[in-house]
This record gives structure tokens, sequence and C-alpha cells, in this order.
């Protein structure tokens, strides 16, 4: 009996492997959509909390492109490099903010179209910008309120 629960456990293991490595295979192929085509665009934020390289970058809800990368200026902002793909020229009066999908969801950013005529030529940078809104900050300035009226 010991002899053939043994080698159940090992077939049940066996199985929750290979069907973990096939969701893995699937997150990896479907996490990026490939960019063949596309241009930089530079986006400075104070504060990118939450927000990661390859995230999306979305116009009116559809992915254009994606978060090539991110690092910090030496004033300490972040410097945010936007694939834009090529068939998507985003007007100059546009501006970027990072949102969240949902509640708790990824974040990307969002770029809300202008009017401009004129278009972001590659390795412009986006001069109207917003930063993430840090959920956790939000909430210690509202404990930190409510404490220092209740201390009065």
């Amino acid at each position: 009996m010991n002899m053939k629960g043994n080698f159940l456990e090992a077939i049940i293991g066996a199985v929750v492997l290979v069907v973990s490595a096939f969701f893995i295979y699937f997150a990896c192929i479907s996490s990026g959509e490939k960019i063949k085509d596309g241009y930089v665009l530079i986006a400075r934020f104070e504060d990118a909390t939450g927000l990661a390289s390859w995230a999306d970058v979305k116009l009116n809800g559809i992915k254009i492109g994606i978060v090539k990368s991110l690092s910090l200026n030496k004033d300490y902002a972040v410097k945010a490099e936007l694939l834009i793909q090529n068939k998507y020229k985003i007007p100059m009066d546009s501006s970027a903010s990072i949102s969240t999908e949902g509640i708790m969801g990824n974040k990307f950013v969002s770029i809300s179209v202008g009017y401009s005529d004129n278009e972001y030529k590659p390795g412009s940078e986006i001069e109207d910008t917003k930063s993430s809104i840090n959920l956790e900050k939000l909430v210690d300035k509202v404990i930190a309120g409510i404490g220092n009226n209740i201390l009065k």
C-alpha cells in the first residue's frame, strides 16, 4: 500500500509541475506584445510607485506601447522611456499619467490625447505628466490628520 501511495503522489506531483510549467510559459508569451516598429518618448514622473518596465502604455484604453525602461535622474525624478508603435502619432499637447487597472490592478502609463496638429518626434519628452497616486501614503496622511485632530 505504501508503494502505491508514493507512486500516486509522484504522478500527481508530475501533473502539477506540468500544469505549472504551462501557466508560466503562457504568462511569458502573453505578457508582452512585441513591438517591432516603434519610437521612444520620454516621460518624467515625481513618483512611479508600482510602475514597472514592460508595463503597458495605453491611449484611450488601447495598448499602443510599453514602458521600455525606468531610471532615476540626478534630481531623483523617474525617467520613463515609452516605446510607442510607429502607427500611433501622439499630439504635442497630450499628457501622460500613471494609472491603475481597477482598484488593486497593474499600473500602466495612460496617454490623454491632445488636439495639436504637431506630433511628438522620436526622443521627445512629454511635458505634461501626472505621477502615481500612492494609496499607502494617502492613507497615512488621513490617519495622521485624524490623530492630530484627536490629540488637540
